[in-house]
């Protein structure tokens, strides 16, 4: 992917660390220093032009986001969009967003181990080819890295409107025994999912009818934990309303004998 950047970009990117990093080595392990306070941190690898990043740092404040992309030209543009965005709000500068011009390839020299809380890889380059395996972000040599740098409340959040990739995916998580949740091959077959947020690509992929495949990797023991609980939760529910309608059913043929 080649990007035209404008003049003076360079510039323009170092005229702003507040928002915008241009070497996470100096951070690593120090992140919450970068934001000033102990919030979650949740990252995009791969963020594109930034909407998806810059409008989940607006919608969630108490949480900590970072977008991580190589290219200069995209880092501007995420810079200004975030901007826009927070500026709507009557905020200058986003106090809760950082964009990482970094190679994902290095990811384990931007973060220390158990640093992150989230990881969003969202309509990440497929790859096709095979012998390009090992550069798909959801490769069991990426996955490894990402295990190491999440916490105990830890998740994986995949999107991805190529049904080879996510089929790919789906069994590299199962290869490393990962518990996946909330799998879906169509996301938006009822309409909009509302509560979730959206990338560029995704509006015009839902604009056409393109099914969008998702899914959640638990990683964490926390996110385990709770996960497992929800699960018997949701078992004790459903028993139990599978047991109220047996007793309907019963009574409406009580009903009917008599």
């Amino acid at each position: 992917m080649r990007l035209r950047g404008r003049k003076g970009i360079r510039e323009s990117l170092e005229s702003q660390p507040e928002l915008v990093v241009l070497d996470a080595a100096p951070h690593k392990g120090k992140w919450r220093e970068f934001f000033g306070n102990d919030n979650p941190i949740y990252v995009e690898l791969g963020m594109g032009k930034g909407r998806f990043i810059s409008n989940m740092s607006a919608r969630y404040p108490h949480i900590n986001f970072i977008g991580v992309d190589m290219y200069d030209e995209l880092i501007r543009r995420a810079s200004e969009k975030a901007r826009v965005i927070w500026e709507e709000k009557g905020v200058e500068s986003p106090p809760n967003l950082a964009l990482l011009r970094a190679n994902i390839e290095g990811i384990e020299d931007m973060f220390a181990p158990g640093e992150l809380e989230r990881i969003h890889l969202n309509f990440s380059d497929p790859w096709p080819k095979s012998k390009h395996t090992r550069r798909r972000l959801t490769h069991s040599r990426f996955v490894e890295k990402y295990i190491e740098l999440l916490n105990e409340r830890g998740e994986i959040h995949f999107k991805t409107d190529s049904l080879s990739l996510f089929e790919f995916s789906l069994n590299s998580f199962a290869d490393m025994e990962l518990i996946m949740r909330n799998i879906s091959l169509h996301l938006h077959k009822d309409g909009p999912r509302e509560d979730l947020v959206f990338t560029e690509y995704e509006m015009k992929f839902m604009e056409k009818g393109q099914n969008i495949y998702r899914v959640e990797a638990v990683i964490g023991a926390e996110a385990l934990r709770k996960h497992r609980e929800a699960k018997q939760a949701t078992a004790i529910k459903e028993a139990a309303e599978a047991n109220d309608a047996a007793a309907d059913n019963d009574s409406d043929d009580e009903s009917a004998t008599e």
